[in-house]
């Protein structure tokens, strides 16, 4: 596997990736919930790490399931390449059977902003990237979705719901919401339960590419390899409906 365009290279691994997660569902099975996580998370970030120091290698990676000494190594913040990867978004959808809607991230962040992603959603047979980014929907004007977490919906986002006329629809991984944005099955995600980069880079940046807004949840830009990963809240919308979400989280703010 040789990969000169790092677009490519983000799509190549993350189909991969899940292609190997698929194969962990066949074998392991889902009557233990808890070995197949660990199973699907460790397989998959293994292969990752060792695609991109064969690939890649003067690149440094922040991976979800990277220990804290290797999350706080001081070369990540002095690198002009950074690769930022979950292996596996949504391990609890992952470990439910019949559930597509978990993700593998793949991102690179070089020079300060996002410039190469990929989101594999293999039990939904597809990988969004930013090589081909989706052609987003065009938006009906009217009511429309709001991607929110299956198991703790913030209480604020309801109340944006109801103050701008949406409808609330549960999906499991980030992942897999922004990528609903993007295909056309809700409109918008709005979160501010906490997340860390690896959670919104790959997925952030096709949705970046594809023309999508994307920004914290007060409107400032998202910003990736920090110091500190957590990076807590996030809006991705269809372009026409931000003016409108921003106003309504600010209402809801004051």
């Amino acid at each position: 596997m040789t990969f000169r365009d790092d677009h490519a290279l983000a799509a190549g691994l993350a189909s991969e990736a899940g292609e190997r997660l698929l194969a962990v569902r066949a074998r392991e099975g889902f009557a233990d919930a808890a070995a197949l996580r660990a199973a699907g998370d460790r397989e998959s970030h293994v292969f990752l790490m060792a695609a991109l120091a064969r690939l890649r290698p003067s690149d440094r990676v922040l991976s979800e399931e990277a220990t804290r000494e290797e999350r706080l190594d001081p070369r990540r913040l002095e690198a002009d390449r950074v690769w930022i990867i979950d292996p596996l978004d949504g391990t609890r959808e992952f470990s439910e059977e019949g559930r597509s809607d978990w993700a593998v991230h793949v991102a690179l962040w070089e020079g300060g902003a996002l410039s190469a992603g990929a989101v594999a959603l293999p039990a939904q047979g597809r990988t969004l990237n930013t090589a081909e980014p989706p052609k987003l929907p065009a938006y009906q004007d009217g009511r429309f979705r709001i991607a929110v977490s299956r198991t703790r919906p913030p209480e604020f986002v309801r109340n944006l719901a109801d103050l701008v006329g949406a409808e609330l629809v549960p999906i499991g991984s980030a992942g897999a919401k922004i990528s609903a944005v993007l295909t056309g099955e809700v409109e918008a995600y709005v979160h501010a339960g906490g997340q860390y980069e690896w959670d919104s880079a790959a997925p952030v940046a096709v949705a970046q590419a594809a023309g999508a807004h994307a920004s914290r949840i007060d409107g400032a830009a998202l910003t990736y390899n920090q110091a500190d990963p957590s990076l807590p809240d996030i809006l991705v919308s269809l372009p026409e409906l931000a003016t409108t979400l921003l106003a309504g989280i600010r209402d809801l703010h004051r």
